[in-house]
């Protein structure tokens, strides 16, 4: 029950601090001001603001990525399942050892054969290839995003209230 209520303390600061961040959609699809950089200097100088400005944005952006990845990989989301799963059954259920038979099942032994079944199951379901994906879509998707689109006029005055 603790652990559920740092959960909702967590989620609950979260939406306070980065969720209010978040710009309108319009804002951020506002295609009137999709154009290509003159030069790599303009492209830096884009990315550099659009990526402070629209930060809360590419970080939902990379939520939903990773929601579509695990969703869309059964394999992976089952593994992940079965560990955490695991984990919560054997501490809540076998936190003392347990006489069956002539054998004494200690929650070593459980651990152990969670990991025994759990990491090759977690292997084969390429974790790696799955952050990666993430990482490449992510990074193709917000660079592209911040390097088309045209900084605002509000750009214009962050120097100003920087040197303030």
């Amino acid at each position: 029950m603790e652990a559920l209520t740092r959960v909702t303390d967590i989620v609950k600061r979260l939406k306070e601090t980065r969720l209010n961040a978040l710009r309108h959609p319009t804002e951020f699809f506002d295609f009137h001001r999709i154009s290509r950089p003159a030069d790599v200097n303009q492209a830096v100088s884009r990315i550099s603001y659009n990526t402070r400005y629209f930060s809360a944005n590419y970080m939902f952006i990379v939520a939903i990525l990773g929601v579509y990845a695990l969703l869309t990989s059964p394999l992976l989301l089952f593994s992940l399942a079965f560990l955490t799963g695991g984990f919560a059954a054997i501490n809540k259920f076998a936190p003392d050892p347990v006489q069956v038979g002539d054998h004494v099942i200690t929650q070593k032994s459980l651990y152990t054969g969670l990991f025994v079944i759990g990491i090759p199951l977690l292997w084969l379901s390429s974790p790696f290839m799955t952050f990666f994906w993430l990482v490449g879509a992510s990074s193709c998707l917000i660079l592209g995003h911040a390097c088309l689109i045209e900084p605002g006029i509000e750009s214009e005055y962050t120097s100003i209230q920087e040197s303030v």
